[in-house]
């Protein structure tokens, strides 16, 4: 048997016999990443760690460490559950069962919904299942016999995922115990991989996300090789619903989303308002700061338009129909973008506009599918802090360096600190010339580059008219979100045919970068809302400070505060209800309120006030003027942890 060079990640190279399997890789490296491994990943594709090798190849071991490895792992899980659901429910039809960000799901065709009691005898029978260690192994199938199968078993959701395959395409099954399913794999060594497992929700999910299809049942879980990381797991997790921004969001009457208004069209109430405005009004300084210049466009154009920038070609399943209006047709706008473009043809442009950068908080509306709509993360209407700039080639590098720098700027502002950064590169569906989208692609490779900032490949994950930058935030729980989106585009400037005057007198084609920084104001919100539990900085929180007078004797000097502070620019409230102090500081506390002012007789004597702050407690007395003062200081330097109450060398 001949012998086959397998090259490791740290460049080292190991000789085995052909044939050689990824455990035995591992062994030969060491006893314990053999017993650790999960999964193989050979020339950039992941496959079982049990799969023989037969040419020179270059090998990862993947463990749970690995992202990837998670994804085999709970892949895997998704089988084992599936296995269980048919042992008990022996009429459900088997949809598909993907890994997701944390653990994995399954999707059922069965009569009646799975009740909590059902969820609970499920996850028993996993458990007999991985005792009984089970082995997965790898079959490839016909395809004319794997359909006849299945359609004799009248598996109708595999039939038609097989039909949907083009033809020639090898077709694989999994088994372990006395299951199998349609699945490309990979899948782990063995069952007993699995220590500690729980199935967290059920709910419904129309086959393939649309409507038009049946409504399955849908099973969420998470598995992991130790006890001690599902502990961990599920206190994340009522931590997470703690922060639900949509529970928060009701509490602290930050927003609704109304049925009588429609699903996923938000309504600001006062004090969300309060708080998008101290977004918006931030967004436009640091705009103005950064040389853009602000613009306005209308909500809806001629259906015309939008077959000229292409998005009636490459995007209508996510618009709204067009309405009739006069004796045409008007689409109401999903992206800003062309209004900024006929803007920028309303004249001749020469070289020395250029660059030209113009910004728009525009609200869009897109079409998402009910079963996707979520709170705030995933909505119809929406405002996006927009903007488009128009460069020459040779001003690329150095503004896409300078926006980069402004979007992580922007996003520390609001207290951020950790990113993950993906470069998308072109997809299967695109427009525009491949050399055109390779310039775009290394042009955004050497901003990232240049600023030291590390990133990800996702490959194909562009937009059909160009590549993009997408930066994702982690909160305080390390989840991510989606945020900034920097995103080339040679294809525009060409439909609406842009040009400039150059240096030389000749006609130049200007690029087009289009940019988000905070995403849309509807997500960043939901986001900031998780991110602080509702604690919101002072310059952010709704109401600021709420004045709590101990006795009506002292409603006088209470009302005058309220006046003195809110002249001064600040959100104060008076609680002047006939209530004991004590109920009004537990009902500040529930409103989370930042500061609590009580006023006292001894305070209306003294012309000061005793301070309570919101994770810091009682802080004694203080004058009403330095209090106040103190106040504007923090809300001025937009502080996102809390100065008040703290030493000036401790915010510093």
């Amino acid at each position: 048997m001949a012998d086959i060079k397998i090259t490791l990640p740290d460049g080292s190279e190991k000789t085995f016999p052909s044939g050689v399997t990824g455990v035995e890789i591992a062994k030969s490296i060491s006893g314990r990443l053999a017993k650790e491994a999960i999964a193989l990943k050979v020339d950039g594709q992941v496959y079982d760690v049990w799969r023989p090798l037969e040419q020179d190849v270059e090998v990862q071991i993947l463990t749970w460490n690995d992202r990837e490895g998670k994804e085999v792992f709970w892949h895997s899980s998704a089988h084992i559950m599936a296995q269980a659901v048919l042992e008990l429910y022996p009429e459900a039809k088997l949809a598909i069962g993907p890994p997701i960000d944390e653990g994995f799901y399954y999707d059922f065709d069965v009569e009646t919904p799975f009740s909590p009691e059902d969820l609970a005898k499920i996850e028993k029978k996993m458990g007999e299942l991985i005792k009984e260690n089970a082995t997965f192994s790898r079959e490839e199938c016909d395809r004319d016999e794997l359909l006849k199968k299945y359609k004799a078993e009248g598996e109708i959701y595999k039939v038609e995922l097989i039909e949907d395959l083009p033809e020639g395409e090898a077709l694989t099954v999994y088994k372990h115990s006395q299951f199998e399913d349609l699945c490309r794999g990979p899948h782990i060594p063995s069952i007993k991989r699995i220590k500690a497992f729980k199935l967290l929700t059920s709910s419904g999910a129309y086959w393939r996300g649309s409507e038009d299809n049946k409504m399955l049942q849908r099973i969420y879980g998470v598995t992991f090789p130790k006890k001690k990381m599902l502990d961990e797991h599920l206190e994340k997790l009522a931590e997470a619903e703690r922060r639900d921004h949509r529970k928060l969001g009701k509490q602290l009457e930050l927003y609704q989303i109304s049925e009588e208004t429609g699903a996923g069209l938000v309504l600001w109430l006062p004090k969300g308002a309060a708080i998008r405005n101290e977004i918006e009004n931030f967004w436009r300084e640091e705009h103005f700061k950064g040389d853009y210049e602000l613009v306005y466009s209308p909500h809806i154009a001629k259906l015309d338009l939008w077959h000229k920038s292409g998005h009636t070609d490459f995007y209508s399943e996510d618009m709204f129909s067009p309405m009739k209006v006069d004796k045409g047709e008007y689409q109401i706008r999903p992206m800003n973008c062309p209004f900024h473009i006929t803007m920028y043809k309303s004249r001749r442009r020469s070289y020395r506009e250029l660059p030209i950068r113009w910004a728009e908080l525009g609200t869009v509306y897109r079409y998402e599918r009910a079963g996707v709509l979520h709170g705030l993360m995933r909505v119809r209407g929406f405002t996006q802090d927009d903007a488009h700039l128009f460069v020459r080639p040779e001003q690329m590098e150095d503004e896409l360096i300078r926006l980069i720098d402004f979007s992580i700027h922007m996003l520390k502002s609001f207290g951020f600190s950790e990113f993950d950064i993906y470069l998308s590169t072109r997809p299967e569906k695109a427009i525009g010339e491949v050399e055109d989208w390779d310039k775009a692609q290394n042009g955004l490779r050497k901003a990232l580059e240049f600023l030291k900032l590390a990133y990800e490949v996702d490959e194909g994950g562009g937009a059909f008219y160009g590549p993009k930058i997408d930066i994702k935030i982690k909160d305080a729980l390390g989840r991510s979100w989606q945020c900034s989106t920097i995103q080339f585009d040679f294809t525009q400037p060409e439909r609406f045919d842009l040009t400039y005057i150059d240096s030389d007198g000749e006609r130049k084609r200007p690029l087009m970068i289009h940019r988000a920084l905070l995403g849309s104001l509807e997500r960043f919100f939901g986001t900031l809302i998780e991110h602080y539990a509702g604690d919101f900085p002072l310059w952010l929180a709704p109401e600021q400070a709420r004045i709590l007078p101990v006795t009506d004797r002292v409603l006088e000097y209470a009302s005058e505060l309220k006046k003195k502070f809110r002249a001064a620019g600040l959100r104060v409230e008076l609680d002047d209800r006939s209530e004991k102090i004590g109920y009004k500081i537990r009902e500040s506390e529930l409103s989370k309120v930042p500061i609590m002012i009580i006023v006292g007789d001894k305070e209306v004597e003294s012309k000061s006030v005793s301070i309570r702050r919101r994770g810091l407690g009682d802080l004694g007395a203080l004058d009403a003027d330095e209090l106040l003062s103190g106040m504007k200081d923090e809300v001025a330097r937009r502080l996102n942890v809390p100065m008040v109450g703290k030493n000036k060398e401790e915010v510093a």
